[in-house]
């Protein structure tokens, strides 16, 4: 074969590697997970992720984004990319989570995939979760189209809460939950603190010589010993409860009972408003008594937990293993993950990166893989991306799946196509499996360099953390922030050649090189390729003696603004359908205006719709 041309070469090549990889078109048995089989499948699951590499995950909603502008765009930096990601994490409803363990040796990989049928329902009936959210009906009829069981989601579909929602359905129960002891305080103790500790260390050691001393008493005598004593049952076992006012007292409290750590056991009640209402104190009788009882309130506590959290098992399964976890669209995904099941979304990036990593530190997005590949740069679709791959690359794949009795939806199978395109990618970059296998706590720089990229629109994660992006995808070229300019009020039916044509007649500014570019149907960006010049041209179309020449811009009513005002509208979350109308609230804001006079640091990028219905219950 070496002395074929060149060109003959790939295309031999490409050929082989067609008929020596896996069928990826096939449909893959993957484990149908909905309420009334979830307990055995996490166990399953558990296993699996426990012996895996990596887990993949692949996320279906109710909708993505209501208006074209909406979506991250080229021009987006990291900040403007997460505003729009938060506003469709918290605007539509996630019903299905696939979730794929898999393991990768060389070019052998084993993938364990899962798919979870969701839907927030209260099975506690306390009224959480309530949710009020939006749907796309383009998306319910793909789904519906795809074979997705609407009926078994909505009367069968698993429910969940997060962990700032857990929090508040435990205190609304009012579950006594176990409580370790904690060191003395280096405080010094008040008087009150004095009185309190030596009143209820009185009134423990009366109650527990009680206690011994009813086995010797009759019922009667027994009974009313109980009520004089404030004495109750705990199951078999006694108990009282000291009242506190405090968290301080409950410091003091369970700083006091060490003393008794040998037989009595602290439970914290919490209050109905959040605090603590009381302290209960039950007695064992004897340390083998006592482990028992801590080995039942675990197991107690345990199922308490499986109940509350229902799917965020899965969620805190994957956050304990550490696995490094495997997505298409890391932004989108792990903002609807953040705000389903961890807490609310924080309002910039930074603080959602750093709240993110500390629950999952390693994030491979497959996208920026493939953006090592020039032709892949464009695609986003995973079978297109394994299409062209085969047909070019020769890096054929094992892939091994168990069978699992399961029938289902085209979603389902997604995660599986992820998992094989992450191992090609792998193979055709030279990521060895050293370098993936690695140690859970810090991955080898060979796939440390893809995790944890924050802006979908960057190639690299130094762009990301510089803000860089491109105004379009074919362009690499690199401009600053204040280099764009946003315009809008023109006539419809206007081409991006016709304003080009119409601003060069209009200011010097446009003697130099610039281009135009449309965002949506109302606004174009205009980027100006060397510095100085946008602010040039949006002082003179400020300025109260406007020129001549500028006069029939402004006298169509085309309006222009920087880019500020941009990032602006998606920090206030001003998502209009238009990007025009959301610019011209942005720029009413009085605040914005005093704003707009602040000097701004320049930032570095690169330039290179269904209607929506809201419903509170299904």
């Amino acid at each position: 074969m070496a002395s074929l041309p060149p060109f003959i070469r790939r295309r031999f090549l490409s050929t082989t590697t067609t008929t020596t990889t896996t069928n990826v078109s096939k449909k893959w048995a993957v484990k149908e997970v909905t309420k009334s089989n979830f307990s055995e499948s996490l166990e399953e699951f558990k296993d699996h992720l426990s012996s895996s590499d990596f887990v993949a995950v692949s996320l279906q909603k109710t909708g993505s984004y209501r208006a074209p502008w909406h979506r991250p765009r080229p021009f987006d930096t990291a900040d403007t990319s997460y505003c729009k990601a938060k506003y469709a994490a918290e605007r539509f409803q996630l019903l299905q989570f696939a979730a794929c363990p898999f393991t990768l040796r060389a070019s052998k990989l084993t993938p364990y995939p899962y798919n979870f049928v969701l839907f927030p329902r209260d099975e506690l009936k306390m009224g959480m979760p309530t949710y009020s959210f939006s749907v796309q009906p383009s998306h319910l009829t793909s789904m519906a189209e795809e074979g997705f069981d609407f009926n078994a989601c909505i009367y069968n579909g698993i429910s969940y809460l997060s962990g700032a929602q857990e929090s508040a359905a435990k205190a609304r129960m009012g579950n006594p939950t176990t409580s370790s002891y904690v060191m003395s305080s280096s405080s010094t103790h008040t008087v009150a603190d004095t009185v309190f500790v030596e009143r209820i260390k009185s009134r423990v050691k009366h109650w527990k010589s009680a206690c011994k001393n009813t086995k010797k008493d009759n019922a009667l005598l027994s009974s009313l010993r109980k009520i004089v004593m404030g004495s109750e049952i705990y199951g078999t076992r006694p108990c009282m409860n000291l009242d506190v006012c405090s968290e301080r007292q409950v410091q003091l409290a369970l700083e006091m009972l060490k003393e008794f750590s040998d037989e009595l056991v602290p439970l914290i009640i919490p209050a109905k408003g959040g605090g603590t209402q009381a302290v209960r104190v039950v007695l064992t009788s004897s340390t083998a008594d006592k482990d028992l009882f801590e080995r039942e309130l675990q197991n107690l506590e345990e199922e308490q937990n499986k109940r509350v959290r229902g799917f965020r098992e899965v969620i805190d399964l994957i956050s304990a293993s550490q696995k490094p976890v495997v997505s298409h669209n890391s932004l989108n995904d792990f903002t609807v993950i953040h705000s389903q099941f961890l807490s609310p979304l924080p309002t910039n990036v930074d603080e959602f990166m750093g709240s993110l990593h500390s629950v999952f530190p390693h994030i491979l997005d497959v996208n920026h893989l493939m953006k090592n590949i020039g032709p892949l740069r464009k695609m986003t679709n995973i079978p297109a991306a394994i299409s062209y791959l085969n047909n070019h690359y020769f890096a054929p794949i094992d892939m091994e799946i168990l069978p699992q009795e399961s029938e289902g939806n085209i979603h389902r199978h997604n995660v599986v196509k992820m998992c094989y395109l992450f191992a090609k990618l792998c193979s055709i970059l030279k990521i060895s499996d050293n370098a993936m296998v690695s140690n859970n706590a810090m991955l080898a720089p060979a796939i440390r360099e893809y995790t944890n990229i924050s802006n979908p629109c960057s190639d690299s994660p130094q762009e990301s953390t510089n803000e860089d992006i491109r105004v379009w995808t074919k362009n690499m070229r690199k401009v600053s922030c204040d280099q764009l300019v946003f315009l809008w009020g023109f006539r419809s039916g206007m081409t991006a050649g016709m304003i080009k044509s119409l601003l060069c007649k209009s200011h010097a500014v446009f003697s130099e090189e610039f281009d135009v570019r449309f965002v949506d149907k109302s606004c174009a960006i205009v980027v100006f390729w060397r510095r100085g010049l946008s602010e040039t041209f949006l002082d003179a179309m400020s300025s109260e003696e406007i020129c001549d020449s500028l006069m029939e811009i402004a006298s169509e009513g085309i309006r222009a603004s920087s880019y500020e005002t941009y990032k602006r509208v998606c920090r206030l979350g001003l998502w209009e359908a238009d990007l025009a109308e959301s610019l011209d609230k942005a720029l009413e804001d009085s605040d914005y205006l005093m704003e707009a006079n602040s000097a701004t640091n320049s930032k570095e990028i690169c330039w290179s719709s269904d209607s929506a219905i809201n419903f509170d219950d299904l």
